[in-house]
């Protein structure tokens, strides 16, 4: 898992640098397949369940699941970057939410608050642990700030396929309490609203956009259970030299 992770996480860091004022999310998603090709890697995306498209670019009010197209990023947006590769028949998955160019106070609390907690998710991925404990951390952190935690996408394990079980909720679900074990690997990716948690699918059948159009952050790792404290796969200082352009 390691090699594809790093890959995944290097392309979402060169991506969120190319994102600026007057760029379309046509031009961040066609940037994303050269990065993603540079590395020998592949979009694990594209394809997937017909998605069209190399990434996820969601904006603003919109959750996950974005399409590219001609619509042009404005000083002031916050756009949900979501990138996975495939790297010799693994999987990496990671996410991370940017202003492009700057955004108001709301929008940076929102990007803080879901970073945050993403975080205190991980650090509940340890032995005798369970689901339960990372979904709990995520959403009392999420809501002691004032957001809310999406309910209907969850994160999820991941390796040679992208959605493999156990399903990772946000929020507390006393139907995915599975214990952790060291060797697992989990896409922890809270998606945070910063109105009420509700959310629809628009008429392309892809992308998720909360209901009552409110701003929406989406930040994600893949994590690796040990022994001790968990590793986070995709964190960038992890990219191995050779991996650098």
């Amino acid at each position: 898992m390691r090699p594809a992770c790093a890959i995944a996480g290097a392309v979402l860091n060169e991506v969120a640098a190319f994102i600026k004022p007057g760029v379309t999310t046509k031009q961040v998603d066609d940037y994303a397949a050269q990065r993603i090709k540079s590395y020998g890697a592949k979009s694990a995306f594209l394809g997937y369940r017909k998605y069209p498209c190399q990434a996820c670019i969601s904006v603003n009010e919109q959750v996950v699941h974005g399409l590219a197209g001609p619509r042009m990023l404005k000083f002031g947006d916050i756009v949900s970057l979501d990138v996975g590769v495939v790297y010799n028949g693994f999987i990496g998955d990671t996410a991370k939410t940017v202003s492009v160019g700057g955004c108001g106070v709301l929008a940076q609390k929102l990007m803080d608050v879901t970073e945050k907690s993403l975080y205190e998710g991980i650090a509940q991925a340890v032995p005798g642990n369970r689901i339960t404990d990372i979904s709990r951390a995520i959403q009392t952190y999420v809501e002691h700030n004032g957001f809310s935690v999406v309910r209907e996408f969850v994160g999820h394990g991941v390796g040679r396929s992208m959605h493999e079980e156990p399903q990772i909720p946000n929020f507390v679900d006393s139907r995915s309490n599975d214990k952790l074990e060291p060797g697992m690997t989990l896409a922890i990716e809270p998606m945070v609203n910063a109105g009420l948690p509700g959310v629809k699918i628009l008429n392309d059948d892809w992308t998720v956009v909360t209901q009552d159009g409110s701003l929406s952050a989406h930040f994600e790792h893949t994590v690796l259970v040990t022994e001790g404290e968990p590793e986070i796969l995709t964190w960038p200082e992890k990219v191995p030299s050779k991996l650098k352009v």
